[in-house]
């Protein structure tokens, strides 16, 4: 029950100041259409209900499954097979993203189909799929957080010199576009459960690095993406 009530709270906090905004607009600065303005309220309710679902769907069923998928893992003790599910994981939950999947068909339509969405969401998706697997592994080995994000975005500057400079901010935006909330909470919960595991303690501030890292691996692909077109 606190979880509907907490869920709820939360969705009318993101829509009912913009829907208060929009209204407010309507009636002193813009005066849409009519029809419009209605389609825009009854759209920002379904909307809102849609997205209550979605957010509990994932309090209850999709963050739970993630921690224990990555105790799970952890306790087999199996490098590769940590690795090989945590890439895995990655790429999975990456194309399910709503926003990757928007973005992706956004670019095949700017760029008049030169850029096919499908290749843009595979590559995004290996991206973080890749970098998942190196911040678990990062996790497994203690390895400095800051030595592989600074390897990370040295690698981005370097590719953004020899890519097409149209195919930078795409990367950029790619790499905010995995931060959805279908990715990130599970991608955290799966830290949080393969640290509590690995280590004495669970210390669930180790699964923020994993988001980092996830975030840079979809900017790299992009950017080498551009280089393969270029």
């Amino acid at each position: 029950m606190t979880t509907l009530k907490e869920t709820f709270i939360d969705v009318l906090k993101s829509f009912v100041p913009l829907s208060l905004l929009i209204t407010i607009l309507q009636f002193t600065v813009v005066f849409l259409p009519m029809d419009v303005f209605i389609d825009f309220i009854l759209g920002a309710i379904l909307a809102s209900v849609g997205i209550y679902l979605f957010l509990l769907g994932i309090e209850v069923g999709l963050s739970p499954v993630g921690e224990m998928v990555g105790q799970s893992l952890s306790k087999t003790g199996k490098l590769s097979l940590i690795l090989g599910f945590g890439f895995l994981l990655g790429f999975v939950v990456t194309i399910a993203e709503p926003g990757v999947q928007v973005l992706s068909n956004q670019v095949e339509f700017v760029s008049g189909g030169d850029v096919p969405g499908v290749v843009l969401l595979l590559f995004v998706s290996l991206g973080v799929g890749i970098f998942v697997a190196l911040s678990l592994l990062r996790m497994i080995f203690n390895i400095s957080l800051l030595k592989l994000l600074g390897a990370g975005y040295m690698a981005i500057f370097i590719l953004a010199l020899v890519t097409p400079p149209s195919f930078v901010p795409i990367a950029l935006d790619a790499g905010g576009a995995t931060t959805g909330a279908m990715a990130v909470p599970f991608i955290l919960s799966l830290g949080v459960g393969v640290t509590s595991v690995l280590s004495k303690k669970a210390n669930s501030s180790e699964s923020f690095g994993l988001i980092a890292l996830a975030s840079v691996g979809p900017v790299i692909a992009v950017l080498l993406l551009g280089v393969i077109y270029g």
